[in-house]
């Protein structure tokens, strides 16, 4: 018995349900629907890029009094008569005027970080809920009623059970929908937002980018929730668009298993049958003074938080079979999907070997007082190995951060392939041809190798979020995961392909961030201590693949304190150190240069 099979088999219980379940309990199950199409927008939102948004709620509002409004009013203005009281019309118009406002607000709200976050998606919760209450249009805080009823194919959906199939199609679609952008290229880059906001952007991602598309996506979801809510209802008021039905949706978020799909409507079950059984139970118990349900629900939540932080959804996941699941860790590639014949993605000519690709002027950086790089200069050539080294603290990370773009220098200037870097983005220069690792390991522990690979050759697809929400770019997904199989394969990680990222050892995530980094295609390359935790063989094989790498014509650039790597490696070496350079020259005369001596090697002997 497999997890698909589960699954339809609940799709089968759903669809019987209704001629089953008397109406107040099919009431219940749609009222679930409702709130799982919004807190799946928040597990995109909050559980997969991490940005904990209150607000969802007043997006509910804005497309239950869209069509409220436009259904109800026995006059509309001049521009707005070619609705004609159509709920479907008033559907879509809901849904453009709910694209607007959060194009808005996410302009300002997600430039926000850490506490602000939150306490903006507040502010805006907030302002747009007593909007709903004060525009005599909306009908105050008395709201509207008279809203019709929804009709489909010629069929009225007045009562609960005819509403059940249309608002459950509706939460399934989004599912999918929600299920393939996941899976996707668009996908991985919405996933390095929660852990990986830099690494992401030095491989060319668009992170502001993607907040606005989770952020919107999300907005649409609670939209079509509110809409299906005010003819379901056909009465709307302000009150179920506040903040306080705001933390309740981050509370079912956070019960069913905030970054997980399927989690969104186990959260939303639970914590609306929770809440439900309370209010009829505790009353014949404590009697019906005071609000004994809530504070029975809070203890619960948290004392669910206590024992299972991540939710209840990969709990029950990882009490499942291993035949049932889709794949196991050590699942051989076949098992997950075939990338024998996907055609090669484009690749970029690299500069004729010896072509002066990266240049460091005079570079400075200050923090404050301290001088972390001090008119430091020196040129990378193409089919060159260049070593910047020198002690702890000398300043190398910091240079490396001034040429990626990564930071910005406070005088000087990097000119690469001839063109001054000052004023790009880290994203623009590997856009140009520049990749990277980092001296501290930056992955997503929680994605594949193979995935975590593939954010590299991200800059080299073309997709957008509609082909991926609807698998249509199947194609230039194939050819994005080979050339990322291609690249582990090459570096010797190809065995790990769907290990999780974080169960790797140390020296074999460095391995993986290089072979992210040529996935990009890059002309040059920067290694911050590629060969740091690596055993002797695995130093070898990678000193093989660098020299392969330079006779290609490929520049590297390398940050590395083991001094037998470098010099049986390298073809000039740059020595800094306090924030200078203190020598440049080949491995034979920086072995006997007195001043590298002196500072780095420990004097002579």
């Amino acid at each position: 018995m497999k997890l698909r099979l589960i699954i339809g088999t609940l799709l089968v219980v759903a669809i019987v349900a209704p001629l089953a379940l008397p109406s107040y309990q099919v009431t219940l199950l749609n009222y679930i629907g409702l709130y799982s199409l919004v807190v799946l927008g928040l597990v995109l939102l909050t559980g997969v890029a991490g940005m904990t948004s209150f607000g969802q709620a007043a997006f509910v509002g804005l497309g239950a009094y869209t069509t409220a409004y436009l259904t109800t009013s026995e006059q509309l203005p001049a521009w707005l008569s070619w609705t004609a009281g159509s709920p479907w019309i008033a559907l879509i118009v809901g849904l453009v005027l709910t694209a607007v406002v959060a194009l808005l607000i996410g302009s300002i709200t997600l430039k926000l970080s850490g506490h602000y976050l939150p306490l903006g998606t507040i502010a805006w919760g907030i302002s747009l809920y007593y909007l709903f209450g004060t525009l005599p249009a909306m009908g105050g805080h008395t709201g509207l009623s008279g809203i019709p009823s929804l009709t489909l194919f010629g069929i009225s959906l007045k009562s609960s059970e005819d509403m059940f199939y249309l608002l459950w199609a509706l939460l399934l679609a989004a599912v999918l929908i929600t299920a393939n952008l996941l899976n996707s290229r668009e996908g991985r880059a919405i996933r390095a937002l929660k852990n990986g906001q830099l690494m992401a952007e030095s491989m060319g991602i668009n992170t502001f980018r993607s907040k606005m598309i989770i952020f919107l996506i999300s907005a649409l979801f609670a939209a079509t929730s509110g809409w299906l809510y005010a003819h379901m209802q056909r009465f709307v008021n302000p009150t179920p668009f506040g903040l306080g039905m705001g933390i309740d949706y981050l509370f079912m978020a956070l019960v069913g298993g905030v970054g997980h799909v399927w989690g969104a409507i186990l959260g939303a079950g639970i914590l609306t049958m929770l809440k439900q059984w309370l209010q009829d139970w505790l009353p014949s118990i404590l009697g019906s003074d005071g609000q004994y349900e809530t504070i029975i629900l809070g203890l619960l939540i948290v004392l669910l938080m206590q024992k299972s932080p991540e939710g209840l959804w990969p709990n029950l996941l990882k009490r499942l079979p291993a035949s049932w699941k889709p794949y196991t860790k050590k699942a051989q590639p076949t098992a997950k999907t075939d990338l024998s014949n996907a055609a090669p993605l484009d690749k970029r000519s690299l500069p004729t070997k010896g072509t002066k690709v990266l240049e460091a002027k005079n570079i400075t950086r200050r923090f404050g007082g301290l001088v972390a790089n001090n008119q430091v200069s020196f040129t990378l050539y193409s089919g060159e190995v260049l070593a910047l080294i020198g002690p702890n603290g000398a300043g190398k990370s910091t240079m490396f951060n001034q040429l990626s773009a990564v930071d910005t220098p406070s005088d000087g200037d990097v000119y690469f392939l001839g063109e001054n870097l000052k004023g790009k983005t880290a994203r623009e220069v590997s856009h140009m041809g520049m990749s990277r690792t980092f001296q501290h390991v930056k992955l997503i522990p929680s994605m594949t190798v193979l995935e975590n690979v593939a954010l590299g050759a991200h800059q080299r697809g073309q997709k957008g979020v509609l082909s991926a929400a609807f698998h249509s770019e199947r194609q230039e997904e194939q050819q994005i995961l080979a050339e990322a199989k291609y690249q582990l394969e090459r570096v010797g990680l190809g065995e790990y392909l769907y290990h999780e990222a974080g169960s790797l050892a140390l020296g074999q995530q460095r391995i993986l961030e290089i072979a992210r980094a040529l996935c990009s295609d890059p002309c040059v390359l920067l290694l911050d201590e590629p060969a740091a935790g690596l055993r002797l063989q695995e130093k070898q094989a990678l000193s093989e693949l660098l020299n392969k790498l330079r006779q290609e014509g490929m520049a590297i650039l390398l940050v590395e304190h083991d001094m037998d790597f470098v010099m049986n490696l390298v073809d000039r070496i740059v020595v800094m150190e306090f924030g200078e350079k203190i020598a440049e020259g080949l491995p034979e005369e920086i072995q006997t240069n007195p001043a590298v001596l002196e500072a780095y090697l420990g004097g002579a002997a």
